[in-house]
């Protein structure tokens, strides 16, 4: 079989002689909204799960916070915000009555040409001197809204909630602990304070062992402690209209949907989960995935998260991922340092943060892995992985391990975009969306 997968920007071929394929695993690939402009329109103006639009809840004079995703969430912002914010200034919103916030979490603020990126040429000319990156250190920026019933003290962004509505945007898909991104995630952790993000994370963790929550899943809402907390803390703040799009595999908008903050997320989460989650019937000895378009290792966890499912205990991963940027950052090397699970475990429970949530991850499910990467040789031992210099050469390394471990074929999974692609394992109809 020819193999030829995304790397980077390019693609990347080779010849697979040996193994039996267990097929492809593949995002169902939903068209892109067409006519898109009348598409949105008509999300906007019919809200899910409330009975007014925005255009009817804002007033001339009062002022409006546009939240919107940082650079490592793709939304399409560009072309959804101008819709919007056209639409509030027919309403009597002008430009300099709104201000746009990145809900960076504990990212690093998006630089100006990553700003101009997300929100398109045109918005980031008219809004000049109102964009904003929230700060999650930034204690002058941070009021208090109270306390969830787990426990989380919920600080927020002054200036977005000073506003007098507030709009929140994003993106949907499955996430590895959160559930579902989109919706609540937008405020928090979006535009949430380091302590705040950091005591939401930590309900990742099993309470009485040291493992994860099995409670805390992809694809969970109800009952994963981590999502309900998230939601419990960001309705303490008001938030006025959801705006959230379900991209397709080619990073085009297939579905738009606006309202409320839980209707409208809800109606997302389950049309994100018929796109991206697939259902497999048995794991492989080999999974050979491609994690197109993700910046770095952090990004590229989700590619190996996803793999990791359809991977059968002792198999092997084989892990296309440039990541130009590198790693991710020094707190995510500083948790990598610790080098174990017990490590990583015991840091978390003095002071949860989504790198350590990642990382602890990485290093139970990279040691599976081979990657073709972009990556210095020294960054791919501290992940715990190998490096091939080409995926042939992976595919070697791959064939060499699973002949020592079997007696018979191996069989093999292609995922050609792991970041979008979740695979479950079971029967469709034993799953529920949410």
């Amino acid at each position: 079989m020819k193999l030829e997968l995304p790397y980077g920007a390019a693609t990347i071929q080779a010849s697979m002689n040996w193994g039996h394929s267990l097929g492809t695993i593949a995002a169902a690939d939903a068209p892109a909204l067409a006519p898109l402009e009348a598409a949105v329109s008509e999300a906007l103006e019919h809200p899910i799960g409330q009975a007014w639009n925005i255009y009817q809840i804002v007033r001339p004079g009062e002022t409006v916070a546009l939240v919107v995703s940082d650079i490592f969430r793709q939304t399409r912002a560009d072309q959804f915000l101008p819709i919007l914010v056209n639409g509030l200034n027919r309403a009597g919103i002008p430009d300099d009555a709104m201000l746009i916030t990145f809900a960076t979490g504990v990212h690093r603020a998006p630089t100006p040409g990553e700003q101009r990126q997300i929100v398109g040429e045109s918005l980031y000319n008219r809004f000049a001197g109102r964009l904003f990156a929230h700060d999650p250190r930034d204690e002058s920026n941070l009021r208090r809204f109270g306390v969830t019933s787990r426990g989380t003290e919920v600080r927020l962004n002054k200036r977005v909630f000073d506003c007098d509505r507030v709009i929140v945007t994003g993106a949907v898909v499955l996430h590895y602990f959160g559930g579902f991104g989109g919706g609540r995630k937008g405020v928090l952790p979006g535009l949430a304070a380091e302590d705040t993000i950091s005591h939401n994370h930590s309900m990742n963790l099993d309470r009485d062992s040291d493992r994860l929550d099995p409670r805390v899943r992809i694809g969970a809402l109800d009952g994963n402690p981590v999502a309900e907390d998230m939601l419990e803390g960001a309705r303490m703040a008001r938030v006025d209209y959801l705006v959230n799009t379900v991209l397709n595999s080619r990073s085009e908008i297939a579905g738009v949907f606006a309202g409320e903050l839980v209707a409208a997320h809800r109606k997302a989460a389950e049309f994100a989960y018929r796109q991206f989650a697939v259902h497999i019937e048995r794991q492989a000895d080999l999974v050979i995935a491609a994690s197109p378009g993700t910046r770095n290792f952090v990004q590229t966890h989700k590619s190996l998260f996803n793999a990791y499912q359809a991977m059968r205990p002792g198999g092997v991963i084989i892990l296309l991922a440039e990541c130009r940027e590198g790693l991710g950052g020094d707190q995510f090397v500083k948790w990598l340092r610790l080098r174990d699970r017990p490590s990583v475990i015991a840091g978390l429970r003095e002071r949860s943060e989504i790198n350590g949530q990642t990382a602890l991850s990485t290093l139970e499910k990279a040691p599976s892995a081979i990657m073709v990467t972009e990556l210095r040789d020294e960054e791919v031992m501290l992940l715990g992985a190998r490096k091939a210099r080409n995926l042939d050469e992976a595919m070697e390394m791959a064939r060499v391990r699973l002949d020592s471990a079997l007696s018979g074929e191996p069989g093999y999974y292609v995922m050609p975009s792991a970041p979008y692609t979740v695979p479950l394992l079971a029967p469709k109809e034993t799953h529920t969306p949410i």
